[in-house]
């Protein structure tokens, strides 16, 4: 018998993962990265950019509410966001395809430390300055034509293997 959502019997977890939004403006994927960030137990959410569109009733459509229990805010200088995470002695992990990414499944996550999951923006996916700041830089093996996908499917996968590590 199919469980409801109420019925579910998963265990309620919050792990030490910041998603770190770099310059995501379509509404749909925003309110879908709530709903994936609440799915997995993210702990904050940081969009960074200027004018970041997070009016509630146009990405409820797809966040089903969850905007309204994740934590989030906006940053909207890249230097801002660097000195957060260096002062705040985050693992910084970008998903990213680059010249010196290694396959997800490589990722190397700390005991005991908080960790930054960088994602990139639908056009230009992570800037080069928050790359250079990075500890490790973590790529999706894809065996298709197409070398990238959507930042939100892209994000459930990393955030999939990242939480069962």
């Amino acid at each position: 018998m199919r469980l409801t959502h109420y019925d579910n019997q998963f265990e309620r977890k919050t792990f030490p993962i910041t998603l770190v939004c770099d310059h995501i403006y379509f509404q749909q994927n925003i309110g879908s990265i709530f709903r994936i960030s609440e799915a997995f137990g993210v702990e904050n959410i940081i969009f960074l950019g200027k004018d970041i569109p997070l009016t509630p009733r146009k990405i409820n459509k797809t966040s089903r509410s969850t905007h309204l229990h994740v934590p989030h805010q906006v940053i909207e200088e890249t230097s801002n966001l660097i000195t957060y995470l260096l002062k705040n002695n985050f693992e910084i992990i970008a998903l990213e395809i680059a010249s010196n990414s290694k396959p997800l499944k490589e990722v190397v996550i700390p005991e005991n430390q908080k960790i930054a999951l960088l994602i990139g923006s639908e056009i230009n996916g992570i800037s080069d300055e928050l790359l250079k700041v990075s500890h490790q830089i973590v790529h999706i093996n894809m065996f298709g034509n197409n070398s990238s996908m959507n930042v939100v499917q892209a994000t459930s996968i990393a955030l999939y293997e990242i939480t069962s590590l």
